[in-house]
């Protein structure tokens, strides 16, 4: 007689991948932001200009995209360690970037929880905001003098900033991809 009390089928164990010895790598899981963060914050480093720097602060936009696209993954603390890495790296005055970083992780919660469902125009106006208020406090806090040259000067920085937006959100995108693709498990 046919059990009919079992209503899966046999074959359904090997079906998406729950048979074959893989599953999603928990240490791959926790550690593609951070390190993508870290490799952010370490990339301007080697494009230095003379006055100011030629790239948008790549590790600051990497934490708003990844606090964007992931929402309740990043803790809110979290601004604290990655800031402090971004400082040393910067050439800011340490602080200011676990500060700033810190203050922007806060405010962007404020923003989910008043707004839950946005749109990707919602986001890129809320991550432009974020980017050009920190491109312009840490230039305020790094004490160079407030001259209209230096605000003008930084206009390319900022327009850089909140155009490579949409290209760090597929980034962040392919790269939670990958943080979520299953691996083979050696037992």
């Amino acid at each position: 007689m046919i059990d009919r009390l079992n209503a899966t089928p046999r074959h359904s164990a090997n079906r998406f991948g729950g048979g074959i010895n893989r599953v999603q790598s928990p240490w791959r899981a926790q550690t593609v932001p951070y390190v993508s963060i870290a490799l952010a914050s370490l990339l301007p480093v080697f494009l230095v200009a003379d006055l100011m720097p030629l790239l948008p602060p790549l590790g600051f936009m990497m934490l708003i995209c990844w606090r964007i696209m992931r929402p309740g993954f990043l803790p809110l603390w979290v601004g604290v360690p990655l800031g402090a890495f971004d400082d040393l790296f910067s050439g800011q005055p340490f602080g200011s970037a676990v500060l700033l970083w810190s203050v922007a992780m806060i405010v962007l919660e404020m923003i989910e929880t008043r707004f839950p469902w946005r749109s990707f125009w919602q986001d890129w106006l809320s991550a432009s905001l974020a980017m050009m208020i920190y491109i312009l406090v840490a230039m305020t806090v790094s004490g160079a003098p407030l001259t209209p040259q230096m605000l003008i000067v930084t206009i390319p920085q900022i327009a850089l900033a909140i155009l490579l937006y949409p290209l760090f959100a597929r980034l962040i995108a392919r790269l939670d991809m990958f943080r979520l693709a299953r691996a083979r498990r050696v037992s």
